[in-house]
């Protein structure tokens, strides 16, 4: 069996093409060609905090909207986390972390146990975060996408994922904290447990 837990994922439809690679036992980088500036400082946090590597291409229909290719996105990198970690034998399975963003306080806590199931108290304003794209012209970031993703992840990771605000005012913070106490939740989550050795981390002997 080999020691590497890498996967790629290609998802292709009317509305999306996605191809993203996922190394699990990375150093933090991210090379992913990604149109939506707020969404690419997500992953790029993601992935920082959680010491992924993670590559590939994201394509979408964003004159229609940026839901698809977020939730999309969302649901591939899950299905690099299913793969990557195959029968999770070995892994401690579940994690938890509480994250301070300045004047926000953020808890994420996963557990991959086989079902999905997203808790998502992000306590978000609704209004969309609004910034100068790199031509000059205004760009956006439309908030009610966050959970969208999160709601992809997990039915790709097949994973359980409660994402709360414990307290906070800036939607920039909340959503960034967010996404930084997941990956380290997941990071956790996702890390061998030398002890275990590799035994599957469920009392049914599978995780299904």
């Amino acid at each position: 069996m080999s020691d590497e837990r890498i996967a790629t994922v290609e998802r292709n439809t009317a509305e999306t093409q996605i191809t993203l690679t996922l190394n699990l036992d990375g150093h933090g980088r991210c090379e992913v060609d990604n149109p939506i500036g707020f969404f690419d400082h997500m992953l790029r946090a993601f992935c920082k905090h959680g010491m992924f590597d993670l590559s590939g291409t994201l394509h979408g229909d964003l004159d229609v909207d940026q839901h698809h290719l977020i939730e999309d996105t969302g649901i591939t990198l899950g299905m690099c986390f299913a793969k990557a970690l195959g029968s999770c034998a070995g892994i401690n399975r579940s994690g938890f972390f509480i994250y301070p963003m300045d004047e926000s306080l953020l808890q994420a806590s996963v557990d991959f146990g086989g079902r999905s199931f997203l808790v998502c108290d992000a306590k978000l304003t609704g209004i969309p975060l609004v910034s100068m794209g790199q031509n000059g012209t205004q760009a956006s970031f439309q908030t009610d996408c966050f959970e969208d993703f999160w709601l992809g992840f997990v039915s790709g990771a097949r994973c359980n994922l409660h994402l709360d605000t414990i307290r906070g005012r800036s939607d920039h913070h909340k959503m960034e904290g967010l996404f930084k106490a997941a990956s380290r939740a997941i990071r956790s989550a996702v890390e061998r447990d030398p002890r275990r050795g590799m035994d599957i981390p469920s009392t049914k002997g599978v995780i299904v």
